[in-house]
């Protein structure tokens, strides 16, 4: 194979001073790609959404291995497949995943891919699960982000990091379900397992936090009330179906979801990353309720929790990793709610952006202004 190269997306330091259009903490360079290697596939990337687990890394939150090719929520084409893959084919449609599963650690063998063992290790050190890396700058070795690598016209991934979807679903669209969507809807779905008539509360309004507004709606969760400081993102919940708004900066906001739900909610889903949000979240959840979070603050963020309240109430406090996926099961049976209409993705998207405008783009995420960009190749 004549040598791979691609534009890609290149964090070099974390902490950049905003707004990021000036401080350009993403360089666009031009890096070579190894060949993929046993296990893996090469994919020509078409569209890659701008996620906050992105901006934490940029923003230093969330510390990675530097330098690293970012981007981690994507879709794209199969163009070349490694040994010992043969349940693809070149031409192939397929989502990303930021967690690939090797599928014999102990999580793996339990069902839970979204633990694997060795993908967490791998992602931690910026490898591919192969263990190797197979981006270069002028013979630079740059880590991998989350297996994907995704803010470039092609990436070298894991199998393990494929999803084959419909060649039907845009790519635009596509993307969104291997982070935004399996996040905030598995959450719903998986993690809380939502029972039709459970009251639910949703803190946090972006992009996986909307997704488990609509995960909820989806489960025929009554009532559905959505929390966030946003005004724009509080009238884009009301949009999505019958749901009610309270805004977080109001100082009885606690209070207000406990009235619309008569003292506090089934369940409760806190999506903002944030120790505040997620003390509210737990206030808000009833007695006997469970609070779930998928938010991911800083590494040395602490929650205090009342013990008592926690024995005496029999509440239950519960994280979920990408919605305790199961991909491979998961993003079809999404995908097919979405073509339904009962789980309408679409409506996230905020819109699509060149990649030359990508550290923009995070300036408009970081700012709350868009739910969902997407950089569209």
């Amino acid at each position: 194979m004549s040598p791979i190269t691609a534009r890609a997306a290149v964090l070099r330091q974390s902490g950049a001073a905003r707004p990021y259009a000036d401080s350009r903490p993403l360089s666009l360079e031009t890096v070579t790609l190894d060949p993929p290697g046993l296990g893996e596939v090469l994919v020509a990337i078409k569209a890659a959404g701008l996620c906050h687990s992105d901006l934490s890394v940029i923003n230093g939150d969330r510390p990675r291995p530097l330098p690293m090719a970012l981007g981690h929520e994507a879709a794209g084409v199969v163009e070349a497949l490694g040994d010992g893959v043969n349940d693809l084919a070149v031409g192939d449609h397929v989502a990303m995943v930021f967690m690939p599963s090797c599928g014999h650690c102990a999580p793996c063998a339990e069902g839970r891919p979204a633990l694997c063992e060795p993908g967490a290790a791998a992602n931690g050190r910026g490898e591919l699960l192969s263990g190797r890396r197979r981006i270069f700058r002028e013979g630079e070795p740059l880590n991998h982000h989350l297996g994907c690598s995704a803010f470039a016209e092609r990436a070298v991934v894991s199998r393990r990091s494929l999803v084959k979807i419909d060649p039907a679903l845009s790519f635009e669209e596509a993307a969104l379900f291997g982070c935004a969507v399996l996040t905030g809807v598995g959450a719903v779905v998986n993690t809380a397992g939502v029972r039709a008539g459970q009251s639910v509360v949703v803190v946090g309004l972006g992009g996986v936090g909307l997704a488990s507004v609509l995960g909820a709606l989806a489960c025929g969760a009554s009532p559905v009330v959505a929390v966030d400081l946003s005004e724009d993102k509080l009238a884009l919940a009301r949009t999505l179906g019958p749901v009610h708004t309270v805004n977080a900066a109001d100082p009885d906001a606690v209070d207000q979801v406990r009235a619309l739900t008569n003292g506090g909610v089934d369940v409760a889903i806190e999506m903002a990353g944030s120790v505040r949000a997620l003390e509210a979240a737990w206030k808000m959840t009833r007695r006997g309720g469970l609070t779930v979070t998928a938010g991911l603050p800083p590494p040395d963020a602490a929650l205090p929790v009342n013990v008592v309240s926690l024995v005496g109430e029999e509440r239950t406090l519960k994280g979920s990793y990408i919605g305790t996926c199961v991909p491979s099961r998961d993003i079809p049976r999404y995908v097919a709610l979405y073509r339904q209409g009962r789980l309408p993705v679409d409506r996230l998207m905020s819109g699509t952006i060149a990649l030359d405008d990508i550290n923009t783009g995070f300036d408009r995420l970081h700012a709350g202004e868009v739910v969902r960009l997407v950089v569209t190749f």
